[in-house]
Formats: C-alpha cells, structure tokens, sequence
C-alpha cells in the first residue's frame, strides 16, 4: 500500500468528467491505475448534468450563462475543472491521462499551493491540473474563457476553436510571466498513453476536441 499521511494545502481529492461512466475496457484499466496511484485521495467523477448544476450553484449569472453557451463536451469539461478546483481545489486529471508516480509523490506539501504541468517549454497544457482552492490564476483563467466565449457569440471568432476558447491558451495567458509551480509532465502524467481516441470515443466517429468543427462549439442560438 502506498502510504499518503503528508498534509498538503492542495485538497487531497481527484476530479475527472467524461460523457458517460460507461466506457471502454482500456478507459477503465487507465482509471484502475489511477486510483492506484491516487491512495488516499478521494475520487469525484462528474457527468455533464453535474457540471452544469455545480457551476450553477457556485458561479454568478455571467460565468454560468458563458458555460450555457457551450456546446461541445472537450469545452465544457475545460470550463469546469477549473470552476471546480477554484472553489473547492484538489486534482484535475483527463480520462486519458495517467499518473506515472503516486500523487503523494507527485503533490508536494503544506507549501504547495498549485501545480502546473508542461509538455514543452514555456507552455502549459490542462489535461492536468492541482490547486488549493481560491486561485488567483485559475481566477483569472475563468475570466478569459468567459470573455472568450462572449466575444465569440458576438461575431468575434478569432479564439473559436476549443484550445483557444476555454482550452490551455487560457491557462497560458492566465499565468504569463508568472512564476508558477511546474514539472515537466514525464514526471506527473501522460495523456493517451494507455488509451486511444477509438476507445475513449466508442460513441462515436472523431469525438475528440481535435475534430470539432468551429460551428459546433457554441449552441446555433448563441451566434449573431
């Protein structure tokens, strides 16, 4: 058993969302392995129905109407990890990454207070993220997500696609200059490894955000 009595200021909880709990063998052996890897963390999995409910309880009316306005899944999931480690903080981690060491390894103390992964130099990706709840960044992050989508609704599509609308360049331009708490991400977690666009989309063709079309991104009615 993989010990995990280190007190940490980041909540000792792991948050994932999918579409549906009903998934391939290879998506639930990735799970397996994080759970194994995630020993005394709490796990919370949310569903699209329960993302929305959260960000309604949590948000004010202009965030939430800017969650509203989504309509694909990779966007949505975007927007709500960072809403909901924002108020109650812990582990973001996609349904396609795993942990490649213990998160009692991974996380460090009473010190941290947030951890940035980086899949190369000066960038930062979201398929993970951890933080104490109340972030300055993450804040901030939700801010140009929501701004984003405004501008989008009103004809301003020069940040429509998922990266830039709600994805990692919101995270990037939130933390800038910043000097923030990172690792390189072979030291934390590696997305796709173990799993694959087929069967982590057996729903159907293409799912993944790569594939979606500009035009499916935000509900029809929300376009001027």
């Amino acid at each position: 058993m993989i010990a995990n009595d280190k007190n940490t200021t980041i909540p000792k909880i792991l948050w994932q969302t999918n579409y549906s709990n009903m998934v391939s063998l290879p998506v639930y052996l990735n799970y397996c392995l994080n759970r194994v890897f995630s020993l005394g963390y709490k796990y919370r999995y949310f569903s699209n129905e329960d993302c929305l409910l959260f960000i309604t309880k949590h948000c004010d009316d202009k965030t939430t109407q800017a969650y509203k306005m989504l309509q694909d899944g990779a966007s949505k999931a975007d927007f709500w990890r960072m809403v909901v480690l924002d108020v109650v903080g812990g582990v973001y981690l996609d349904m396609d990454g795993h942990f490649v060491w213990p998160l009692s390894k991974i996380i460090g103390d009473e010190k941290t207070q947030e951890l940035f992964v980086v899949p190369r130099r000066d960038t930062y990706t979201n398929y993970f993220l951890a933080s104490k709840p109340n972030s300055v960044i993450l804040k901030k992050a939700i801010s140009i997500a929501v701004k984003n989508i405004q501008d989008a609704t009103n004809g301003k599509k020069d940040k429509l696609t998922v990266y830039s609308l709600t994805g990692p360049a919101t995270i990037v331009e939130a933390i800038g200059k910043k000097k923030v708490n990172k690792k390189i991400y072979k030291k934390v977690c590696i997305q796709g490894n173990l799993t694959n666009e087929y069967f982590q989309y057996i729903d159907k063709k293409n799912g993944k955000w790569i594939h979606t079309k500009r035009e499916d991104i935000l509900h029809k009615k929300s376009h001027k």
